[in-house]
């Protein structure tokens, strides 16, 4: 079971480092395929929307495969807020996490960029000191849009999920075939259990875009290793 307690964490990681098509109209709907150590182990569907500076976006992740048989964990959030560019301001994020143990609901609204816990118990951080974060959702969502070719491998994401600190970040773009590639590191920053920081605080993975034929770029692949192997989220 302890094994499974971490398994959550990766998916939703794992999530966070994906891409999935951008439509014309500003809107996205995409469903990927997460496998570890070649094993199914579950699928992330996220739709989100932009229109007049402000976006609102939903995520659900669901454990299938391996994962499914040994235990149903499923992890749904929505966020929404204002955007500028590739600026997000988040107002409010709404997540629900079960494990089939046990469920927990965070709830955060912001002010001023502050986030401001809501609902769910929080950890040793202070939300006062996390100004200027993105909640995991918002963070989804910045990394699925389509980018121009000037803006490939260059995310840097600061996330804060209520308790805990991560960070998100792309570099080094590389031909690779008719491919960019990228690397990109999942880092945990603060918040985390000693235990967590002991066995690793920085995940390595290669990010692979292709060019669509209006000229930008999207995500179609991430390889990354974990605790527990190889693993790789495939867009459909």
């Amino acid at each position: 079971m302890r094994l499974m307690r971490h398994y959550l964490p990766i998916l939703v990681s794992l999530a966070l480092l994906g891409g999935s098509p951008a439509h014309a109209d500003g809107s996205t709907n995409a469903v990927f395929d997460v496998a570890i150590r070649g094993l199914s182990a579950g699928t992330l569907t996220v739709k989100g929307q932009e229109t007049g500076g402000r976006y609102a976006t939903t995520g659900v992740l669901q454990s299938g495969g391996l994962v499914g048989l040994i235990a149903s964990l499923k992890y749904t959030a929505k966020a929404e807020g204002r955007v500028q560019g590739s600026s997000f301001a988040p107002t409010r994020y709404d997540e629900n996490a079960d494990t089939g143990k046990r469920k927990s609901r965070t709830t955060m609204t912001y002010r001023s960029g502050v986030p401001q816990v809501v609902e769910g118990k929080t950890g040793e951080l202070s939300p006062a000191s996390q100004r200027g974060t993105v909640d995991p959702q918002t963070a989804i969502y910045a990394a699925f849009r389509d980018v121009d070719a000037d803006e490939v491998c260059k995310l840097n994401v600061q996330m804060f999920d209520g308790k805990r600190r991560s960070q998100v970040r792309l570099a080094s773009p590389r031909p690779d075939g008719d491919r960019i590639l990228c690397d990109g590191e999942y880092r945990r920053v603060a918040g985390f259990s000693a235990e967590d920081m002991a066995e690793m605080t920085r995940f390595p993975f290669n990010l692979f875009y292709t060019k669509m034929p209006d000229g930008r770029y999207r995500v179609e692949k991430v390889v990354t290793q974990t605790l527990y192997g190889n693993a790789v989220m495939t867009r459909r």
